[in-house]
């Protein structure tokens, strides 16, 4: 969950600094700034998210280290929700083919911390310190 945290944050941070670097990673082609039309919001619906990731790159890292498992599964629902709608959003013709990477991140990113989250469930779970009885590090 942390280096997803740190991907998140790092995109935000590109989105805010270099948007158009952030618009070719996703598959669209930037508009050079001068060539833009009037109403054209595409860089401020890109700073609103690009903040959003460096915020939600920042709650991951920090429920890492926290341990904090409720976060943990509540993203896994919402990361296969975000999977199906910007698959189909592709699969509709809205995005362009290459925003299917970024479905397909958050699909394999759910199917992963699911996968953990049952494997600890099941003892599978080492801590890296040794814990006290009580549950905490000596």
């Amino acid at each position: 969950m942390a280096a997803f945290g740190v991907l998140a944050a790092a995109l935000g941070v590109v989105g805010l600094a270099a948007p158009d670097a952030l618009l070719t990673v996703m598959g669209f082609a930037p508009v050079p700034q001068g060539e833009r039309a009037d109403g054209d919001h595409t860089l401020v619906f890109l700073t609103a998210s690009s903040m959003a990731a460096l915020n939600m790159g920042v709650y991951y890292v920090l429920a890492a280290l926290a341990d904090w498992k409720p976060f943990f599964r509540w993203t896994v629902p919402f990361r296969l929700l975000t999977c199906a709608v910007f698959t189909l959003a592709v699969v509709t013709g809205r995005a362009p083919a290459g925003f299917l990477g970024v479905g397909l991140w958050e699909g394999l990113g759910a199917v992963v911390t699911g996968a953990a989250l049952r494997y600890e469930k099941r003892g599978g779970h080492r801590p890296l310190m040794s814990e006290s009885p009580a549950g905490r590090p000596e």
